[in-house]
């Protein structure tokens, strides 16, 4: 069969042959065996409601064995045996555009040039998501090729509800992951129901089909630590041959290099998977692999004394890095930490002492264990980090959850108040204030022929936007500008590109129209060859709530809320989105973050035209207007700025209360 008559038979005909387990591709981690013999059963009931019952005697045992020896039912046989990749749009079987950039757009996240796990359907955090298993991918995938233009997609976590009747505008897929009730979002919770196969974790653009390899967050890096170091050590000192010292390079944190390497620094990054440091060396992420820490010390001290711009990647513990550098008075200048703490029972922290292997087996059969493990780490961790910091080192939260369960072990990371962490959140003290606040932040776009030469074209025209822009802009948002107008003009010799033809720069709601505009009116006319998928991080102005980090820096007491990111999903539903996504999780963790986001499909037409306007708009500005209501004086700015040239915008204002009213 053909690979468009493959996509067009959903779960097939005939029983496919029993698959062994792939031993060169990277795997997720055994999950914990949380389900009674009761749940079990159900498990495996839920699971064979996809087969056809003919098939129920066979697999019954298969699915039963999946759940005892991974802790979930994945149902390998299932998966296609086609290459999973990006084809260019006109290579899906499908009734509208729409539907096919996102049939592209899930394949893409499945790639495994992308994926962290490509087999367990789970692209990148560990646990983030795109299905719970295959057979759910290959109903989508059918659903999507028959969908015309007045119908629309219902995914429940994974699971493709149907099609529904609807109209041209509205949404061709509406995405929902791991929304449960609020007493039901512990992380034994996520663990229980998982594994029940009827909710899953789809982190922040894993199960909205939206995450471009990591691409997506080398960008946030960037300005990140060039921001960072700027704090540090003022803007006219330059940070080549100043150490950058971090942890993970699995699924987005492979970005954590690269960034340092446009930021011009000496990055250190210690990943205890051989598989997930050697994938990120292959692909150019990271310039050197060292496995000995005698080793690792000798080559960061040449890259200090020589004042080189270098990535280096410890196969092993950052723990016993920090620990090392402390004892060998490496100096650091910047540390962080981007490993997957937001699941750290599960496989997204590694504790000090064991080996991969020995973790991974713990995590499965001796849970508690494992978890007094992780702890014990945790503080081990914190305590070289404030050695570290008592010598000067600038050290950030970068939203992983890191000083969350460090406190939780009882680290010593909190403020003397006992109530805030002692070092801030990057959002805190970065992100939040020089970019949110003003409407900066991540928009992407994906080039759906596959071609090249049409992502060169959309950075030229991205350029050529933001240029024009900042030759008017106020001073207050020229850095942002600059900064990313340096990213554009050297995003092409940086080599971003894996698995789709795909670009993210931040801009605010003026910029990002403005660029759509452009890009829709190239598609038009005949410029760029296909039409192009545009589409954002959730990790943004409007599209999430996240008290531990994008909205850290809202102080108003609101932080704890979740009603901007709710109101975001369904705004852009309705003003011309192509697919929306609203989730529980994502970044920091189960139960601690609610986020949506969008798709939209600028296919040259007056109708995209109409829609960008409308939807861009809103999804920017009704964060800024949030962010304006919480006090903070560059969304104040921002908002302001835009009602006095935007007719129709009206946003309440908060009146400003001198202290002296206030108790004392």
């Amino acid at each position: 069969m053909t690979f468009q008559e493959l996509i067009l038979q959903g779960i097939p005909s005939e029983l496919p042959a029993k698959k062994p387990l792939d031993p060169n591709v990277s795997h997720a981690p055994k999950r914990k065996d949380i389900l009674s013999l009761e749940e079990k059963k159900l498990a495996v009931r839920n699971a064979l409601r996809y087969i056809p019952k003919a098939w129920h005697a066979e697999l019954a045992q298969e699915f039963l064995a999946e759940l005892q020896d991974y802790g979930r039912i994945y149902m390998y046989r299932f998966r296609p045996d086609y290459e999973m990749y990006a084809r260019p749009i006109s290579e899906y079987p499908a009734k509208t555009p729409q539907a096919a950039a996102i049939m592209l757009m899930i394949q893409n996240n499945l790639d495994p040039a992308v994926a962290q796990h490509p087999h367990e359907l789970i692209t990148y955090g560990g646990n983030g998501a795109v299905f719970q298993n295959w057979a759910q991918y290959l109903l989508t995938m059918q659903y999507l090729a028959e969908m015309d233009e007045e119908q629309t997609l219902h995914m429940y976590s994974g699971h493709p509800m149907g099609l529904f009747p609807s109209s041209k505008d509205a949404p061709r897929v509406v995405v929902t992951n791991g929304m449960m009730i609020p007493n039901y979002s512990k992380p034994d919770d996520w663990e229980r129901y998982n594994a029940l196969g009827v909710t899953q974790y789809g982190q922040m653009t894993a199960g909205s089909y939206m995450y471009i390899g990591p691409q997506g967050i080398v960008h946030g890096t960037t300005i990140t630590v060039m921001n960072a170091f700027r704090k540090k050590l003022g803007t006219a000192v330059n940070p080549r041959g100043k150490v950058f010292l971090t942890a993970g390079l699995g699924g987005m944190s492979g970005a954590q290099p690269k960034a340092g390497n446009i930021a011009g620094c000496v990055t250190v990054c210690a990943e205890v998977n051989p598989k997930a440091a050697y994938k990120r060396h292959a692909q150019g992420w990271v310039d050197e692999l060292v496995d000995d820490l005698d080793r690792l010390v000798s080559r960061v001290r040449q890259a200090q004394n020589n004042a080189e711009v270098v990535s280096i990647a410890y196969l092993g513990n950052v723990v016993d890095v920090w620990e090392k550098f402390d004892v060998d008075n490496i100096n650091v200048e910047l540390g962080s930490d981007q490993t997957s703490l937001h699941n750290p029972w599960a496989g997204g922290y590694y504790p000090a002492g064991l080996s991969f292997e020995e973790a991974n087996d713990m995590m499965a059969k001796d849970p508690e264990n494992f978890k007094s493990k992780v702890q014990e780490s945790l503080r081990r961790h914190a305590t070289a980090i404030n050695r570290h910091a008592a010598k000067g080192m600038y050290f950030f939260d970068y939203g992983n959850a890191f000083l969350l369960e460090a406190s939780r072990a009882g680290a010593a990371v909190m403020a003397e108040n006992g109530i805030d962490f002692k070092y801030p959140s990057y959002v805190q003290d970065i992100l939040g204030p020089m970019c949110f606040d003003f409407g900066f932040g991540p928009f992407r776009w994906v080039c759906t022929s596959g071609n090249a030469a049409d992502l060169e074209k959309t950075d030229q025209i991205a350029l050529e936007v933001m240029k024009k822009i900042s030759s008017n802009a106020p001073k207050e948002i020229q850095q942002q500008l600059q900064d990313n107008i340096r990213w554009i003009e050297e995003a092409g010799k940086n080599k971003l590109v894996v698995g789709s033809q795909a670009r993210i720069l931040y801009a605010d709601a003026e910029g990002r129209i403005k660029i759509a505009e452009a890009f829709n009116q190239a598609v038009s006319a005949g410029e760029i060859s296909a039409p192009i998928v545009l589409g954002r991080d959730h990790h943004d102005v409007s599209g999430t709530d996240s008290p531990f980090r994008e909205t850290s820096n809202i102080y108003d007491g609101s932080k704890f809320t979740a009603d901007m990111a709710i109101h975001n999903v369904i705004g852009d539903s309705f003003r011309g989105a192509t697919w929306v996504s609203i989730h529980n999780g994502g970044g920091v963790g189960w139960g601690e973050v609610i986020n949506g986001g969008f798709g939209m499909l600028l296919d040259g037409t007056s109708e995209a035209d109409r829609k960008l306007k409308s939807m861009l708009f809103y999804d920017v500005n009704n964060g800024i207007s949030r962010r304006a209501w919480a006090r903070n004086e560059e969304a104040l700015f921002a908002i302001k700025r835009e009602m006095e040239r935007t007719p129709g915008l009206k946003v309440t204002l908060p009146e400003l209360v001198d202290e002296k009213f206030l108790l004392q």
